[in-house]
């Protein structure tokens, strides 16, 4: 923390991780978002810093410094809204890794030349429009092949990326806890080293036994390894250990969610798009301050805090990182164990920005990554409630049409709170369903699990007795596991 830095705190009920329950304490104040905003808004890229490469044989590390870009794509399916959509989301990207973008073209073709990816004649159309703007980088809305990469670049003569190295670069930006980092250091690596390459002989000078040394006695000098050869089996012992470590991480966050579930309070993960407004709607439910940015994934690491519904109902909210169409396998694969946050959900809060040319298409690509995380957990998958946010930005005609288009999604604006009540109601609805009844006889020594049931349940019917309180409630099934070494006497004696 910097020496002018101050930062207030105030009492709040917050979550502790190791017992689920709720405890008084002191937490940061909700305006650490918007500090941890002002932070990452302080750390942008310097301009003017150019990045052309006067002899490309030069390069041998690949290091991501955008600035000044021309962003260019194949449209190989779907209509011209799609591919004009798919080229504003690349614009989006590109603007939130900190670039500013000077021109974008598409090119209508069957499939992505596998030389080029847009073909030597587009290639050089390219260079030149390059040239005429001044941009000292070319994003590529794909994800490029090692050869295309090499071929591409040595046309246009400027630092050619594709649209997974942006992503990742992003999410570099963006990871602030120790797991997060953890994460986006094996995606990068992962899509790194197949393209690790060097021209000339940098890469390919060889070092001897011992590294060339003549302490190694006899039998131990030859020709050793390429220095291209070194630089992969270290990221190759780099990703192991990041996996290890990563494992690790997984396993004490898999005890802190068991101790949350068997506490009984309901889990809803929330779920959606990059920029649908998760992070705004779990600040209106719970006033968690979770830094708001509008700027694509913005939000990487979960964040879990209680809640009451309407209904005095306790649940549990947990913002997860956002999804985006064509996620690159590798981060789907490094932050798995994150998108895990839905496994272990009770329901499953789906946010969809109205504001967005193509909704459908969000859904379609949320659904996709969530039904594989669930596959592979084999586990089923919760129940989903749409949520439809931003609709403030809408106009009458637009908002109508989405009602008539998802007829079972909730309508609401995180910013102005239109609909937030309506949104809380249908979460107690959905929830009480899931409930179980039980009928049990508590002990009077057993005033912990009483104040449980008035908690995390409903009691239908209660009467004092001189074995203890009997009663008829409505609660989390899991508290009615717990419940069930009571629940034979009580089920004896009361009605219903």
């Amino acid at each position: 923390m910097r020496k002018s830095e101050t930062y207030e705190f105030t009492p709040i009920e917050e979550l502790d991780d190791d017992t689920g329950e709720t405890r008084n304490g002191w937490a940061p104040d909700p305006t650490v978002g918007e500090l941890q905003l002002e932070d990452r808004s302080a750390l942008r890229r310097v301009a003017g810093l150019s990045t052309e490469l006067a002899d490309i044989t030069e390069v041998e590390y690949r290091q991501l410094r955008l600035e000044r870009v021309v962003l260019v794509g194949v449209w190989t399916e779907g209509t011209a809204a799609q591919a004009d959509a798919s080229m504003a989301e690349l614009a989006a990207l590109a603007e939130t890794a900190g670039s500013e973008v000077l021109e974008a073209l598409i090119q209508r073709r069957d499939k992505p030349d596998p030389a080029t990816y847009i073909g030597s004649g587009k290639a050089e159309e390219l260079r030149a429009v390059v040239l005429e703007t001044g941009a000292d980088t070319v994003i590529c809305d794909g994800e490029l092949t090692p050869a295309q990469l090499t071929a591409l670049e040595k046309v246009v003569k400027v630092k050619v990326i594709d649209r997974t190295a942006l992503i990742l670069d992003i999410f570099a930006q963006h990871a602030t806890s120790r797991e997060g980092k953890a994460q986006v250091s094996l995606a990068q690596m992962e899509y790194m080293l197949p393209r690790l390459r060097g021209w000339g002989e940098s890469m390919s000078r060889q070092a001897g036994g011992r590294a060339g040394g003549a302490g190694g006695g006899v039998g131990t000098r030859g020709p050793g390894e390429t220095k291209i050869e070194t630089d992969r089996r270290r990221i190759r012992e780099r990703m192991a250990k990041l996996r290890r470590e990563i494992k690790e991480m997984k396993t004490a966050r898999d005890t802190k969610r068991a101790r949350r579930t068997a506490s009984g309070v309901p889990a809803v993960a929330i779920v959606g798009y990059t920029n649908a407004g998760k992070s705004s709607l779990m600040n209106a439910l719970t006033g968690a301050g979770i830094l708001v940015q509008n700027a694509l994934f913005a939000t990487l690491d979960p964040t879990t805090r209680r809640a009451a519904l309407e209904d005095g109902r306790e649940v549990v909210f947990t913002d997860t990182v956002g999804f985006v169409r064509h996620l690159p396998t590798q981060l789907v694969e490094a932050f798995r164990s994150t998108l895990e946050e839905v496994t272990g959900a009770d329901l499953l809060l789906h946010v969809v920005d109205g504001s967005d040319a193509l909704p459908a298409e969000q859904i379609k690509a949320v659904r996709e990554v969530v039904t594989d995380v669930l596959r592979e957990s084999k586990v089923s998958a919760p129940p989903e409630l749409l949520v439809v946010n931003k609709i403030d930005a809408l106009g009458a005609s637009e908002l109508a049409q989405l009602r008539a288009q998802l007829p079972q999604a909730v309508f609401v604006s995180a910013r102005t709170g239109q609909g937030l009540t309506d949104l809380r109601d249908r979460l107690a609805e959905i929830l009480g369903a899931l409930d179980v009844e039980v009928s049990v006889l508590l002990p009077y020594t057993r005033g912990d699990l009483l104040a449980r049931i008035h908690a995390d349940g409903r009691i239908l019917e209660s009467e004092h007795e001189e074995g203890g309180t009997r009663l008829r409630a409505r609660v989390p099934s899991a508290l009615a596991a717990v419940l069930s070494e009571f629940a034979h006497a009580g089920t004896a004696s009361l009605p219903g």
